[in-house]
């Protein structure tokens, strides 16, 4: 019997490479539910494609609702919480994939999560919602499917501490005065992942690590000291873990993003593919691996997530929205690349923190910090 799967954000870059897995896969998988943000095109050749029960669009033209479909942000609730799904697989980026993960959990879904802001603004929440409603979060991002296929069960009483790895984005070996001044033609050349516009952005800021470090310590149950990055330009080993006794165990492969998406669907089993490219230990970053230290002057953003995740409460949701919106400006030309980590540290030094025990205080501290974030870019 097949698993009924809803992929929230399918015209994305996690959601493309999630239908091209279930492809391989269809005698495990049928797809039941399909959103997209705007991409109505897309959405419906995938429609047409996969024939799913529900199509939802969060933002798009009058008169594309219709029996099977909806329309709004109340369809990615709608398609995580349908009867036929099992598995949800949540590639909406930013804030909007937050609800969405909730309802899942409290249904009972395993929620395959390459939405990795949802822990970060969140992570209480969601981890009592898997508890209560007998969800099951599984990590998508690579560095955490990493570090759970090393742990491969294990007790986190056992681990010492997790290693996760950054490329060092476009700018690992810019002197910091040029980053700053960096246009987003130079940011979005990822020099090894490909990825939508506002993760390859984070990775340019290295703002992504700082959301992994805050997702892991959810994720994984570990205080902040246990949880390190290295910068690894080769992207082949995702994640080191170190156990009490010393030993190291590593996850290695070439950059794909469908490898931990297929353990996301069928964990903790593995089952045979022959989709990404096979590992070959000689090719692998040229016969040499290699690993250095973040650059605290090239990347001050990874340093402002690290603090906020450590301050706790309603700080992380601050901190995640004001990059959003210092991403998107910057996107937009509305302000230099050097100004993203200056608008995030400017909403921090404001924010005067709060419970993130309440939906409604962190959308609040959401809220305020997109707030304050548009008035710090416009000052």
């Amino acid at each position: 019997m097949t698993i009924g799967v809803a992929v929230l954000g399918s015209t994305g870059s996690i959601g493309c490479s999630t239908l091209t897995v279930l492809d391989r896969h269809r005698d495990r998988f049928r797809v039941v539910a399909l959103t997209a943000y705007s991409n109505a095109a897309l959405l419906r050749e995938q429609a047409d494609r996969w024939a799913p029960a529900y199509v939802g669009i969060v933002n798009g033209a009058k008169g594309e609702e219709g029996k099977g479909k909806g329309k709004g942000t109340a369809c990615l609730v709608e398609a995580a919480t349908h009867p036929d799904v099992g598995i949800v697989v949540n590639g909406i980026v930013g804030a909007a994939g937050l609800e969405a993960t909730l309802a899942a959990l409290r249904a009972g879904k395993r929620v395959a999560l390459a939405n990795k802001e949802t822990l970060v603004m969140a992570g209480e929440l969601v981890t009592h919602a898997a508890r209560t409603g007998g969800g099951e979060i599984v990590p998508v991002d690579s560095e955490h499917s990493a570090v759970l296929q090393c742990l491969a069960g294990r007790e986190t009483r056992e681990v010492s501490r997790l290693i996760l790895t950054a490329s060092g984005g476009p700018f690992r070996t810019w002197e910091p005065a040029r980053i700053t001044q960096a246009t987003v033609d130079q940011a979005l050349q990822h020099p090894t992942w490909k990825m939508g516009p506002k993760i390859t952005i984070d990775s340019a800021t290295l703002v992504n690590k700082a959301l992994e470090v805050i997702e892991a310590h959810f994720l994984f149950d570990l205080g902040y000291p246990q949880v390190e990055v290295v910068v690894h330009p080769q992207s082949v080993v995702h994640a080191f873990v170190e156990f009490v006794d010393g030993s190291v165990l590593a996850q290695l492969g070439f950059p794909s993003m469908e490898l931990p998406i297929l353990y996301a669907l069928t964990h903790p089993e593995r089952v045979p593919d022959h989709g990404p490219r096979r590992f070959d230990a000689l090719a692998a970053g040229g016969g040499a691996l290699t690993f250095e230290p973040i650059s605290a002057a090239r990347f001050p953003a990874y340093a402002l997530g690290r603090a906020a995740g450590a301050a706790g409460g309603t700080a992380p949701a601050a901190f995640n929205a004001a990059n959003e919106v210092a991403v998107q400006l910057f996107l937009e030309g509305r302000i230099p690349f050097g100004r993203i980590p200056e608008i995030i540290e400017r909403v921090l030094e404001g924010h005067r923190g709060g419970d993130a025990r309440s939906l409604d205080a962190v959308l609040a501290a959401d809220a305020d910090a997109r707030r304050r974030a548009t008035e710090a870019a416009c000052s």
